[in-house]
């Protein structure tokens, strides 16, 4: 069961939350709050797993407070205002409801925060099968062994998947390398992450991907040869 609050200077969009947390058997409502300082307060002495987050408050911002807690707490922010999205989203929200949103939607967004829930929890104890990345303002799962290489393109990273479309996320090819098993993935180029099962031959330094061709960088050349499988 995850542990949530909801902020909302709004009584009525709070009511919302909490009947809507009622139908919800993944989620326990354990308070709700109009003035930020007191939800502040009570994170800080209680924490919880969940925060559901009005953006456009007087006094102090969904965002400015999400940014206060300093906690890896996952949020789901709520809000009338569109525009608000690329930001929450910079803020690694869960989702982000537009309001008024139904139920059915809500419980979208719950579900994505309960898995998000379960990966964290046994990351640190079994192996991971899947990256939980954020693209098109949700997150989106992606099996490890599905993805085949990772180009990087600017400020987004294009992850090239089997028998998928692929997945454009904003991320650094760093950020996106910790997270990937260290022995089934190298980076080759300053543009380039490959999967090393991937490979159907290597000729004149370049790495052939079934019909995809990938240069081998001059600065990743020699830990490439060295870590290639003897």
């Amino acid at each position: 069961m995850i542990k949530a609050i909801a902020l909302d200077d709004e009584l009525p969009a709070l009511k919302i939350i909490e009947n809507f947390c009622a139908k919800a058997d993944l989620i326990r409502l354990e308070k709700t709050f109009v003035r930020p300082t007191e939800a502040l307060q009570y994170v800080h002495q209680f924490p919880v797993d969940l925060l559901f987050l009005d953006i456009n408050m007087p006094s102090l911002t969904g965002i400015e407070f999400y940014k206060a807690i300093k906690t890896d707490t996952m949020v789901i922010f709520t809000t009338a205002y569109s525009e608000y999205a690329v930001e929450g989203f910079n803020l690694k929200a869960v989702d982000y409801l537009l309001k008024p949103f139904t139920f059915e939607r809500f419980l979208q967004a719950v579900h994505q925060a309960a898995e998000y829930f379960e990966h964290r929890q046994l990351k640190d104890t079994l192996p991971s099968e899947y990256l939980f990345l954020r693209a098109d303002y949700s997150l989106i799962k992606v099996a490890i062994a599905h993805i085949r290489f990772i180009e990087g393109m600017d400020d987004y990273l294009k992850i090239h998947l089997q028998d998928k479309p692929p997945v454009m996320v904003r991320m650094t090819m760093k950020a996106i390398l910790s997270q990937l098993p260290a022995r089934q993935f190298i980076r080759v180029h300053r543009s380039y992450i490959i999967a090393w099962n991937r490979i159907a031959n290597i000729r004149n330094k370049t790495i052939y991907l079934e019909e995809k061709e990938i240069p081998i960088g001059v600065s990743y050349e020699k830990e490439f040869f060295t870590q290639f499988p003897k």
